[in-house]
């Protein structure tokens, strides 16, 4: 077995030995986004954003279930077969991710990095099986756009007018279901990213927030590994939308790093220009997790990508520290899966 000098690359990255594989993936959306660009890619498209509850929490909740649930069936494997679940939301105390897990019958490791807990939940799953701790883990998230925009902004009665640079968060959960074996893209490489804050106050530019954590993260798996941006078919940011992809970009170019050819953010390509309110684009936890469980697994199950770079992104806030007048933390964990 690899003593922690092998697997250890450069100050950030991680080099996983078992290369878990991804078995099986689930993409749950609400209408809105089943409008959008990655329609054709999504498995489930709810009819109404509610999923049959009688509040917009539970109906996030029940989105988590349902994807893990789906998730497990497609793998023709039970409750019981899964070792460990890593999942978390937005919502206070992770409420969503704890409430779905109550209903499912697997050890829990409840996480918080707001809308970076796609890449981070399949980070920490890819390790615990990279350690030999597990046969089969699953990593999933959800994030709810009437949930959340009561929890961090305005009552939904409210109807408060949107500014550019504003961005819609994603109705939406995906899961994904990690195993030690099959012919199935492979987590390759972990980068844990640090926390970065540069100031920005304004609730209403996460992108610009989020930017810098993304940048660093980038730059130091590109550092560890010696790999150029060519090396990916597709280098994918969660939800910086337009404002933060266009500073990412800006940025990396002054390190040395182009990524004009092969780079997207999710935020930005979730939804069809003709959506309306979408202003910067699409954020939350669901952003980054059905795009990569939906239209960037099914691209690569079809050997359309082979190698790609995700690199979920979260603003750390919360109401208490806004009203407190703090600036917005941001995170970012890249994972690298390969054919």
């Amino acid at each position: 077995m690899a003593d922690y000098s092998e697997k250890k690359v450069g100050k950030q990255t991680v080099r996983l030995e078992k290369q878990p594989r991804i078995i099986a993936t689930t993409s749950i959306v609400g209408p809105k986004e089943g409008r959008g660009n990655f329609r054709s890619y999504y498995d489930i498209i709810l009819k109404d954003d509610t999923n049959g509850e009688d509040s917009f929490e539970k109906a996030e909740s029940s989105m988590m279930y349902d994807a893990i649930a789906d998730t497990i069936k497609k793998a023709n494997l039970s409750e019981s077969d899964i070792d460990y679940l890593c999942a978390g939301d937005l919502l206070n105390q992770i409420s969503s991710s704890n409430f779905a897990a109550r209903d499912v019958s697997i050890p829990f490791i409840g996480l918080y990095g707001a809308c970076s807990t796609m890449s981070e939940s399949l980070s920490i799953a890819s390790l615990i099986m990279d350690g030999g701790f597990a046969k089969y883990a699953i990593a999933a998230t959800s994030s709810h756009f009437s949930s959340a925009e009561r929890q961090f902004r305005f009552p939904l009665e409210f109807g408060s007018q949107r500014v550019l640079t504003s961005q819609w968060t994603v109705t939406g959960s995906g899961a994904v279901l990690l195993a030690l074996d099959g012919d199935f893209p492979k987590v390759t490489h972990v980068t844990i990213g640090k926390v970065k804050d540069y100031g920005i106050k304004d609730a209403n530019n996460m992108g610009a927030a989020m930017a810098p954590a993304a940048v660093d993260t980038m730059y130091m798996h590109f550092k560890d590994t010696g790999r150029d941006p060519s090396y990916y078919d597709l280098i994918a940011t969660g939800d910086l939308g337009k404002v933060g992809r266009d500073i990412t970009q800006k940025l990396l170019k002054e390190y040395g790093y182009d990524l004009s050819k092969n780079y997207m953010d999710c935020g930005e390509q979730m939804y069809d220009a003709n959506e309306s309110n979408v202003c910067a684009g699409a954020s939350g936890c669901g952003c980054s997790a059905v795009t990569f469980c939906g239209y960037i697994y099914k691209k690569m199950m079809k050997r359309e990508l082979n190698r790609i770079l995700l690199i979920s992104t979260g603003a750390l806030m919360s109401t208490t520290t806004s009203q407190q007048g703090e600036s917005i933390p941001g995170i970012a964990h890249a994972v690298a899966v390969e054919f």
